[in-house]
């Protein structure tokens, strides 16, 4: 696809203007963020209007909401684990190639974690990892079976991606009924996200449409040779498939009632939490300055992540990270809301148990740091 292509393509999704530098509704959002969180129905609850956000060098008001003092003493190190080929972690290389680490006295180290999400949580839990950064719709299923971490900012929105086959006609979400899509796994954030969005438009992600695994770079060759009509991943993948030309952009996690939702969260070992608050503070700023530098300048961030072995050139790695919402990273009870509208939308579709209290379970997975 040409980039004339790609950006009508990209284009379809919700104005961003409002996520550009400090707004008025940025600022009364932080003052709203000590607000209790209401719940909110499973489909077509209203949004919040406002949006708490972690602003560095920002007014008083949101240096205060961040709360804390710098570390003192000899930094302090920590060993983050992230999905090194998942550009909408780029938060991460940033924070600690551009200084923001040592900034807030904290040596970072990294390890690439290509293991479950059930055994990030549990390395982290354990404290063979002290954070680590993930997907919501990955998260939450593991969450509910009690480990030890707690949720502590969201790091961005955007990165899951819809794409149909051009040659099947595939353009709309009712064009997949009785379609077959490719996943990379059965409980992927991609296959959640789409479950619950084909659900809000009255087709069964059980019944109407069939969900196929394969090797996370394969979905496309499956598509291409006619064995699934669709697929469902996140970037840089999703994005470098459809440049090719041959798919369509039928949604993403930005589309419509999810333009303002986090897509990816940062979690700490509970001990951490409990003993050291002022360093899972240092931590969460850290990340959450990195992500507003993101946003500002995703060039940069693109240059940073592709000496980590980000797939795709500098120019598209830039492209994704502004095709994502990376001004977007919520705190307090905007987080909150996010977790419980999700764990919602996710017993909706089967994935969380019925019987799990959403406004309880967001209360418990979540933690202030920053005040």
């Amino acid at each position: 696809m040409e980039a004339p292509e790609i950006a009508k393509s990209l284009a379809k999704r919700p104005a961003k203007a409002n996520r550009r530098g400090l707004s008025r509704r940025s600022l009364l959002g932080f003052a709203g963020a000590v607000g209790a969180a209401a719940p909110f129905g499973v489909f077509g609850a209203a949004r919040a209007l406002t949006t708490p956000r972690y602003i560095p060098g920002g007014p008083l008001i949101c240096r205060a909401a961040a709360g804390g003092e710098a570390l003192q003493g000899s930094p302090r190190k920590l060993t983050l684990a992230w999905y090194a080929s998942a550009i909408c972690t780029s938060a991460a290389p940033v924070a600690k190639e551009r200084g923001i680490f040592a900034k807030h006295s904290l040596d970072v180290d990294f390890v690439n974690f290509g293991g479950i999400t059930e055994q990030l949580l549990e390395a982290i839990a354990t404290g063979k990892a002290d954070a680590g950064i993930g997907m919501a719709l990955r998260w939450l299923k593991p969450l509910e079976q009690g480990f030890d971490v707690r949720i502590t900012a969201g790091v961005h929105g955007g990165c899951i991606r819809l794409l149909g086959s051009k040659a099947a006609n595939i353009d709309s979400l009712e064009s997949l009924r009785g379609k077959a899509i490719a996943i990379s796994d059965q409980a992927s954030p991609a296959k959640n996200f789409f479950s619950i969005v084909l659900a809000k438009k009255g087709i069964d992600p059980v019944q109407d449409v069939e969900w196929r695994q394969y090797p996370g770079n394969l979905l496309a060759l499956a598509v291409d040779k006619g064995e699934v009509q669709a697929l469902a991943d996140i970037d840089p993948l999703t994005y470098l498939w459809l440049k090719e030309g041959k798919l369509n952009e039928i949604a993403t996690n930005l589309s419509g009632e999810y333009a303002d939702r986090t897509c990816c969260l940062l979690a700490i070992r509970g001990s951490l939490v409990r003993d050291e608050l002022p360093v899972a503070a240092a931590l969460t700023r850290s990340i959450l300055e990195a992500g507003e530098r993101v946003a500002r300048d995703p060039e940069d961030a693109a240059a940073v992540f592709s000496g980590y072995g980000g797939k795709g050139s500098v120019e598209d790695l830039a492209a994704m990270l502004r095709s994502h919402n990376h001004h977007h990273h919520p705190v307090g009870a905007t987080l909150k809301k996010e977790l419980l509208l999700y764990t919602d939308e996710l017993k909706a579709v089967n994935v969380i148990k019925k019987s799990t209290d959403s406004t309880k379970f967001a209360e418990r997975i979540y933690v202030d740091v920053l005040s």
